[in-house]
């Protein structure tokens, strides 16, 4: 249990801090720049922390229909922190500074051509969130308990790639990355763990 206070953000902004992001040399300069916010908040049954988790609105272009963490691609001269935090207001009516950001995770690399920068941030206003329906079908908020349950996550093989599939079992849906493998890094972060993901694989239909 991980009250939603002043004590579990320090302690995870501890955990943030003396996590170690891979360096960014060797990184294939063709992939556009993207970041998510893994939202922090009230989990609003008890006391529990609990991270913002949306489903993405069925009209959308790309990737319409699917779990998402709030966000986006950088815009011209963006730093993937600005990107975070804007993204976060547009989907969710959300309007955090810097002063909430407790931390980043490594950088993800997509199939479908993207590098994605996890930005942690402290959001305290839990009611101000308003679902952008042009972009958020609906808006969940997942105890950290959820992710820290031993049976939250599992690798599969595929026979289209030598690297393992990762799944995040949500209640009755499978969540697979990039999402699932952002949310198993933090979940690694917040046990003291410095636990890669770069090279855990997205299932097929994402990588268009």
């Amino acid at each position: 249990m991980r009250p939603f206070d002043d004590a579990t953000r320090r302690n995870i902004a501890a955990a943030c801090a003396a996590f170690t992001r891979l360096p960014e040399d060797g990184v294939a300069p063709a992939l556009k720049r993207a970041a998510v916010a893994v939202a922090l908040t009230a989990a609003g049954e008890g006391d529990d922390t609990a991270f913002l988790l949306t489903l993405r609105a069925s009209h959308l272009r790309a990737h319409r229909g699917q779990w998402a963490l709030p966000g986006g691609r950088c815009d011209a001269g963006e730093m993937p922190v600005e990107a975070a935090l804007r993204e976060l207001d547009e989907e969710l009516g959300l309007r955090l500074t810097g002063a909430e950001v407790l931390g980043t995770l490594d950088d993800y690399p997509t199939r479908s051509g993207y590098l994605i920068t996890p930005v942690v941030v402290w959001a305290t206003d839990a009611a101000a969130i308003r679902p952008n329906p042009d972009e958020v079908a609906s808006v969940h908020r997942i105890a950290l308990a959820t992710i820290e349950r031993e049976d939250a996550f599992d690798f599969v093989a595929i026979p289209e790639s030598a690297r393992r599939v990762i799944r995040f079992h949500h209640q009755h849906s499978l969540i697979h990355a990039p999402t699932a493998a952002l949310i198993y890094q933090f979940r690694e972060v917040l046990a003291g763990r410095q636990t890669r993901v770069a090279e855990l694989e997205q299932p097929v239909f994402a990588w268009k």
